[in-house]
């Protein structure tokens, strides 16, 4: 059951247009439905890929996140920010896939670690050393997060990514603020013996 926490006493302007118009989705407004996805496809998109990898299946992933917000929004209440609620849904879909591909024993790390360090390799042409050497850090930080129990992963996805507070992730994932911590000090414990050859800092 979705659990929601009062709205912060500095709700921005942000929360305030996605109440407004969530109010105009619940009473089937198409126009508003869209300019909502407009706003927040990033978000849901970014957080499912890092979650999945790059292959087909993020973006049917992330259009089943907005669908599911368009048949959900009548019961919808602002009761949370409207992002921590998408998340929610996010997390939901995901680890549905996640343990979809696990039933299939799919490796969901192969097209990530392959196409997105190619595809940082393209981008950086001009200084061919540097550029190898940042495709293979980015490479070698995304597969580690990728390896992550799915908790862990979505907890330092929704941290390091997307900057969100050790409360709103704990909204996210449904655990308290101090399974939170436990999820991420475990995570980077294991990302820091994973990247030490790369990283003399925290990656965190």
């Amino acid at each position: 059951m979705a659990r929601y926490d009062p709205l912060p006493a500095g709700e921005t302007n942000g929360d305030s247009e996605d109440v407004r118009l969530m109010q105009l989705v619940s009473a089937g407004d198409m126009v508003a439905f869209e300019q909502l996805v407009e706003r927040h496809q990033a978000l849901v998109a970014g957080t499912v890929a890092r979650m999945l990898g790059n292959n087909s299946d993020v973006e049917d992933v992330a259009q089943q996140v907005f669908v599911r917000v368009w048949k959900s929004a009548k019961r919808y209440q602002p009761r949370a920010k409207f992002t921590t609620w998408l998340l929610k849904i996010t997390r939901n879909l995901v680890f549905n896939e996640l343990r979809r591909r696990k039933r299939h024993a799919l490796n969901p790390l192969q097209s990530e670690e392959g196409g997105e360090e190619m595809q940082l390799k393209d981008e950086h042409v001009q200084t061919p050393d540097a550029s190898l050497l940042e495709a293979e850090l980015q490479g070698a930080i995304e597969s580690a997060i990728g390896q992550l129990p799915d908790s862990q992963r979505m907890a330092v996805i929704l941290r390091r990514y997307e900057e969100l507070s050790y409360d709103q992730i704990a909204d996210v994932l449904d655990q308290s603020v101090p399974a939170v911590k436990s999820l991420l000090f475990r995570a980077r414990t294991e990302l820091r013996a994973r990247l030490k050859a790369y990283l003399k800092a925290d990656p965190l």
